[in-house]
């Protein structure tokens, strides 16, 4: 059961009166599901094939906001301001509040696995534009085993707030044109973005300050590289937490730990994940029926399927394929969503 922070209220006024909605906000959750519990509206949001473990979201966010509670997600995120000129403070749960104008143009690089507070206000009226990307773990693995050797680990980066580079600005325009602009998004295209992003700012951004007394030990970058491509080719027969053990020569307990350390699930929840996200994709992107595609991602039992993927998504196999039929922004499950 996820922790709350139940302080928080969710407050919604009609006339005379006002309704108190009572939101719990945990503390940590997924990148996709973190969308939640920003206020604002969801313009784009990168679906299909391209996107496989990376989240690309433009919002368009209130002009004016309250202090939010923001759970973390296990992946480093990075923050566009397209447009808008605000006055921006966030703080540690009980900490004190830092304040900085941000303007379009500036980036943030959010790393840190602990949830914050967050308020803001509008210097103008401007709208308040924003592209969050949030890239899945397999990047940063990739882009670790290829600068620092095959037993590397995925490496910290840095918590940086309003700064400016034209490098990553680039490869953010990039996946702005694509999103927006074209109605298939290239695979290749989407990829090679991610991992090139990937890859400049574990160069660039590492925290080669933060020692590793202060981190709990994790999978190396190819033992998990390793055990999501086997996850990903048993999508439909399944996989015993041992057998993924033991391609990565630990014990079954040992691997268990290890392995919620980098993704912030067990073996067991992350591949119901998998197969849950597979299940979406069959259902925007293909006409089959549904009983075929819960078979097709290891869900024999009908009612079994729609119990899992409701209780993954929030909604059944049904509403959710009807919702991308219409075109709608939809609460979408991704692989990338590790938290």
């Amino acid at each position: 059961m996820p922790l709350t922070f139940s302080p928080l209220r969710s407050l919604a006024e009609t006339n005379k009166f006002a309704t108190v909605i009572v939101m719990e906000i945990p503390l940590r959750t997924s990148a996709k599901k973190q969308r939640k519990f920003l206020p604002g509206r969801l313009l784009y949001l990168g679906e299909g094939a391209a996107w496989k473990d990376i989240l690309v979201e433009i919002h368009d966010r209130n002009l004016d906001e309250r202090p939010t509670l923001i759970p973390a997600v296990a992946e480093p995120q990075l923050i566009w301001q397209m447009s808008g000129h605000v006055l921006c403070s966030d703080r540690d749960l009980d900490g004190n509040w830092n304040t900085h104008e941000s303007e379009p143009g500036v980036l943030f690089l959010s790393t840190s696995p602990e949830p914050y507070e967050l308020k803001w206000k509008a210097l103008g009226k401007d709208p308040l534009v924003v592209m969050h990307v949030t890239l899945g773990l397999p990047f940063f693995a990739r882009a670790a085993q290829e600068l620092d050797g095959p037993s590397a680990k995925i490496p910290r980066l840095k918590e940086i707030n309003a700064f400016r580079d034209p490098t990553i600005i680039s490869f953010l325009e990039m996946l702005r044109r694509e999103v927006s602009e074209q109605k298939t998004a290239s695979i290749s295209f989407v990829q090679g973005i991610a991992q090139s992003l990937a890859t400049y700012l574990v160069r660039t951004y590492r925290d080669d300050e933060t020692r590793t007394p202060h981190r709990s030990p994790a999978l190396p970058a190819f033992h998990l590289l390793r055990v999501l491509k086997l996850m990903d080719a048993s999508i439909e027969e399944g996989i015993h937490v041992g057998k993924l053990a033991e391609a990565v020569q630990m014990s079954e307990a040992h691997f268990s730990r290890l392995f919620k350390r980098n993704t912030g699930f067990s073996p067991s929840h992350y591949f119901i994940r998998q197969r849950v996200a597979k299940a979406q994709e069959l259902l925007r992107e293909t006409h089959k029926p549904i009983i075929e595609i819960g078979s097709d991602v290891g869900y024999g039992n009908p009612s079994h399927f729609a119990h899992v993927f409701r209780k993954e998504t929030g909604i059944t196999p049904s509403e959710y394929r009807e919702r991308t039929i219409e075109d709608l922004p939809t609460e979408d499950f991704s692989r990338i969503s590790i938290a």
